[in-house]
């Protein structure tokens, strides 16, 4: 018997999908479409996965059918670098969003930011890159 080395694939990525779990998935979708104006990229049923940008996406999966279950404490951030964060902010608070923090400056981070909630509780910061960062 020979042995043979298996290595990594090294022909990239095609994308790159975070997967978030949701008890009412047209909430969730109205969201991520009509607040972020993020566009369907796939449409699973069930599963519909938005392209935030390049080869980045966020899936918004039913709870019933998913890999995952629903869960009150939310570990997972997404995070949207933007060209102006002011223009962001103020369109967040028309809409009324759940969870909006105050606008803040981090030196140690060279960011400004602000963060929301969607309609079940996943934190959303949007922030951009101080000059020099």
């Amino acid at each position: 018997m020979t042995s043979q080395t298996v290595q990594r694939p090294t022909d990239g990525i095609v994308l790159a999908i975070t997967f978030q779990y949701y008890r009412d998935l047209p909430a969730a979708i109205a969201f991520y479409e009509d607040i972020l104006g993020l566009k369907l990229a796939i449409d699973q049923g069930w599963s519909k996965i938005y392209k935030i940008d390049g080869q980045a996406h966020v899936g918004l999966v039913d709870e019933k059918r998913g890999m995952q279950k629903w869960a009150a404490a939310k570990t997972v951030q997404i995070c949207l670098r933007v060209p102006d964060v002011d223009a962001w902010y103020a369109w967040a608070r028309s809409q009324n969003v759940a969870g909006l923090s105050k606008m803040f400056d981090s030196d140690e981070l060279g960011i400004r930011a602000f963060a929301m909630e969607d309609p079940e509780g996943y934190q959303i910061e949007v922030q951009t890159a101080k000059p020099g960062h």
